[in-house]
């Protein structure tokens, strides 16, 4: 075990501690303990929303990408959350803010029925635990390369962390410990990138290039067709999921998340490009043999000083606990209210936080569950993107829009599409032996049928209402 690495873990995860036990007794609600109050300014939304989006996918993924494929890595993580961010501002970010149901269930329920308010829990919840699950998988493979200790222990150290403060604190802590994340994360990727300057030039880069035969490395829509469904499928997940939702619910106004939500589309255009600029230059400086892992670890543990090495070391660790809370704070949401509270009536504040704190170790459970059988980042979250996408994107935006009940529309849309997503999600362990299109290239697919539901069931939902009004009459 590396004893500097050690450390720099130690006196980061204090740190973390000692967020939830500062915000335990600012929470009184449901809203206080998942919602912040609802009284987030512009610039907590936007430290929050960054810190939530880089996680072990934005960072140690997008970094391996990048240095095998080049400037078309943009496609998978950076191009996505740039356009994810634009269409909440743009479009969803007034209707959000302003919407009185605390999460996305009550608005389904609003406008298809219980039915489906329940299935849409389940899926959201469902969701929730797989990312969780993905930044799980993420810190055990990243922690034990340093601290020289079985992949099970590095989970254990992980997990048992981001409970303790997200148990005490609720989303004060969440919210709080990704401004802290913020930090250290943006400061871990501008000092490696300069590093990386001084080591390795683009004329560097170039030789590299041609000795490797890399052809397309510096075309944009180089592999496009994978990588515009990679980004499909991403958008629309990340469009429906509670992530955004909750930081935008939890804004002081309309005007803090749209302000929030600009400073975080400049932001993530810049990051994403400085991380993607990681990748490329780490292509003449780690060879292909030290690539073996992730292409980070090789740089921390060769390349760089006991001190920038530190660093960037607690970034990483940021950077995966930053979305590994979010995914378990966003399930225990929908856990605590659109499940426990749809049993059992609310009664006493005091049974609220006590519920919502056995919901939050419930999810971070069951993620770690997920995260000891799955070892792979990326696929991991693709599986549960595609099931977010296809199968909660057609009902999850028109219900924002829509003013009247349509519960076969939302029914048939939800059916159809998480039971394809999920059908595929089966083949791909295993369990199914189907010639099923493998994500992202189900994607289209998936999306055609929901949509091909929606539609039908607005047919069936105005039928109805035709012939009810013909009773009405006679």
């Amino acid at each position: 075990m590396a004893l500097n690495y050690f450390l720099f873990l130690v006196a980061y995860l204090v740190i973390l501690l000692g967020v939830g036990v500062v915000f335990t007794k600012r929470m009184s609600s449901l809203e206080d303990f998942f919602l912040a109050s609802r009284d987030l300014s512009a610039s907590w939304i936007f430290l929050t929303l960054v810190a939530s989006w880089i996680g072990a996918t934005s960072f140690l993924v997008s970094v391996d990408l990048a240095y095998q494929e080049g400037v078309s890595s943009l496609w998978v993580m950076g191009v996505p959350a740039l356009l994810t961010v634009l269409i909440f501002y743009l479009f969803l970010a007034r209707p959000i803010r302003k919407l009185s149901t605390l999460t996305l269930p009550d608005l389904v329920e609003l406008r298809y029925g219980r039915t489906v308010r329940h299935l849409a829990s389940v899926l959201i919840i469902w969701y929730m635990i797989l990312l969780a699950s993905s930044q799980m998988v993420a810190l055990g493979n990243f922690l034990q390369v340093f601290l020289d200790t079985s992949y099970f222990s590095c989970l254990v150290i992980g997990i048992v962390v981001v409970l303790i403060y997200s148990v005490l604190g609720g989303f004060f802590s969440v919210v709080f410990t990704d401004g802290i994340q913020f930090f250290f994360l943006f400061g871990g990727i501008i000092g490696l990138f300069f590093f990386l300057l001084r080591s390795s030039t683009f004329q560097d880069v170039s030789q590299a290039v041609q000795t490797f035969g890399k052809l397309e490395y510096f075309s944009f829509f180089a592999h496009f067709k994978t990588n515009s469904l990679i980004a499909l499928s991403f958008v629309l997940a990340w469009v429906v999921s509670p992530i955004a939702w909750q930081r935008i619910q939890a804004a002081r106004s309309v005007k803090s998340a749209r302000q929030g939500l600009v400073a975080t589309s400049i932001t993530l255009f810049l990051i994403y490009g400085i991380i993607v600029g990681i990748g490329i230059l780490s292509l003449p400086f780690v060879s292909l043999e030290e690539a073996g892992g992730p292409v980070l670890s090789a740089i921390i543990a060769t390349k760089t000083g006991k001190i920038l090495g530190g660093i960037l070391f607690v970034a990483v660790v940021a950077a995966i606990m930053s979305t590994m809370d979010t995914g378990v704070n966003a399930g225990a949401m929908s856990m605590t209210h659109d499940v426990y509270f749809q049993l059992f009536p609310r009664k006493r504040d005091g049974h609220v936080l006590l519920v919502s704190r056995i919901s939050t170790f419930i999810v971070a459970a069951l993620a770690f569950l997920v995260a000891t059988q799955f070892q792979s980042i990326l696929k991991t979250l693709g599986l549960a993107s595609e099931i977010m996408a296809v199968g909660f994107f057609i009902p999850g935006v028109s219900m924002v829009f829509l003013k009247k009940k349509w519960p076969s529309a939302g029914f048939l849309s939800l059916v159809l599409g998480s039971g394809f997503a999920l059908i595929g999600f089966f083949c791909e362990i295993g369990i199914l032996a189907l010639r099923w299109p493998a994500w992202p290239f189900s994607v289209p697919y998936g999306i055609a049928l929901s949509l091909v539901g929606f539609l039908l069931g607005m047919l069936i939902d105005k039928s109805f209402r035709a012939k009810s009004r013909v009773f009405l009459i006679f």
